[in-house]
């Protein structure tokens, strides 16, 4: 397998489980080929860089609030501009950042991606604590942006061997 999306959240959380929608999509459009893998996932730090593990090119697909973006607008970036929130004592006290966690694996000679080649696409949305299994109308009119920027990342990175529909 060459690139793995995976999109977070929890699809019971109102606008958090955008991610989960785009990673379902990209799952159906890219089923014919064997080097993607689209997956879902509720986890963080640790955990997730172990899920990255022999990976060579992630998409991580998740909503965020910047406060500074409408909500609904769709942005894409490599990891090492997301912040690296473990400073700030976000993380829980028994996991880590993801950039950190993967610092530490590469340390250990896990086969991980580099930061580089673990991109963001993210949702900016504001309603991802109110239980619920329904988007926002204005993160639910992201989310084919979202799945479109996913595919244009995956072109970018097989090219030819990737054929759009």
């Amino acid at each position: 397998m060459t690139i793995l999306v995976i999109g977070l959240g929890n699809p019971i959380l109102g606008d958090d489980g955008a991610g989960w929608r785009v990673a379902e999509e990209i799952a159906r459009e890219t089923a014919n080929n064997p080097e993607i893998e689209a997956d879902c996932a509720s986890l963080g730090g640790l955990s997730l860089m172990e899920r990255l593990t022999g990976s060579e090119h992630v998409i991580l697909v998740d909503t965020i609030y910047t406060g500074k973006k409408t909500i609904g607008t769709v942005s894409v970036f490599p990891l090492s501009e997301l912040p690296d929130m473990s400073a700030g004592h976000t993380t829980a006290v028994h996991d880590t950042s993801l950039r950190n966690a993967l610092s530490v694996g590469r340390s250990m000679n896990i086969p991980l991606p580099s930061d580089q080649d673990v991109l963001i696409v993210a949702i900016e949305a504001e309603n991802v604590f109110d239980f619920s299994e329904t988007l926002s109308s204005l993160v639910e009119t992201a989310v084919p942006h979202a799945v479109k920027a996913v595919l244009q990342l995956i072109y970018s990175i097989l090219g030819e061997r990737y054929d759009f529909h």
